[in-house]
């Protein structure tokens, strides 16, 4: 493994703890870490807005990977450097088979977050991530008026009841959509174009850094792209299975620091 130039956080269940919080402890290995003149950025599928208050908690004034890729964005300057949203008349047909099935979604425009109507779920969502729930009498009419498409549509459903709707979906709009799941209970619907990797790439390009100087951490199953594209991939110990196996290396837990235990092996030397 050649010298790291570069490590980027995916953030719920990698870099916060179940209180959603960074600890001293991994705050204190990150800074140690930038002291050493490695890049440190967030590569997440949460909004701009949600992650931001994060990249400032760490003084990082850089862009940021938000929307699992589907925009590059300065945490200073609000600059947006990359995007890639899905098209109108595809969000369309994704909301009527939602509807059909009757789960609560959220719509992503603007760095705002639109639903129809607030459920139980919706508003679950909006507490974890910390942003406002904007209503709108018919999401379709509304993206039509706005006359763009979303950065991304959630479906908000338990796990496995989720399975059902995708399959729908997949049967009518086939590869014009990429899935993925941050959380078990979110159905997460983005441009084909997009993945963590994808945007990762986009700021490495920008910083003039090779793949095999980046180091990543993640959790879950919307980290997969990121880690076959870094050249150290690190999962943490509360990841499943799948995405460990994907790893160059497994550390603790996002409760037990591992973050900062892996920056500590592999970074700082103990």
């Amino acid at each position: 493994m050649g010298r790291i130039r570069l490590v980027a956080f995916d953030l719920d269940g990698t870099l916060l703890n179940d209180d959603l919080e960074i600890d001293a402890r991994t705050k204190e290995a990150i800074k140690r870490v930038r002291g050493k003149g490695i890049i440190v950025t967030l590569a997440t599928g949460r909004m701009f807005s949600s992650a931001r208050p994060y990249a400032v908690e760490l003084g990082l004034d850089l862009p940021l990977v938000v929307y699992h890729g589907a925009q590059l964005r300065h945490s200073t300057t609000g600059e947006v450097l990359f995007e890639r949203t899905v098209p109108i008349d595809l969000a369309a047909r994704l909301i009527a088979v939602i509807r059909q099935f009757g789960y609560a979604y959220n719509v992503y425009l603007d760095d705002r977050l639109y639903v129809e109507k607030i459920a139980a779920e919706n508003e679950e969502y909006a507490w974890r991530a910390g942003v406002e729930l904007h209503l709108v009498e018919d999401m379709v009419s509304f993206l039509k008026e706005q006359g763009k498409g979303p950065l991304k549509i959630v479906a908000l459903r338990d796990g496995p009841e989720l399975d059902p709707l995708e399959a729908a979906i997949r049967r009518q709009v086939g590869e014009a959509v990429y899935f993925t799941r941050s959380l078990p209970h979110y159905l997460e619907m983005l441009n084909p174009e997009v993945n963590k990797a994808r945007g990762l790439q986009a700021l490495a390009e920008i910083e003039g850094v090779r793949p095999e100087e980046i180091m990543v951490f993640g959790d879950s199953y919307n980290d997969l792209q990121m880690f076959q594209y870094a050249g150290l991939a690190v999962a943490m110990a509360n990841a499943p299975a799948e995405v460990k196996a994907a790893a160059d290396y497994v550390t603790g837990s996002n409760n037990e620091s591992g973050v900062a235990q892996a920056l500590e092996k592999f970074i700082l030397g103990g």
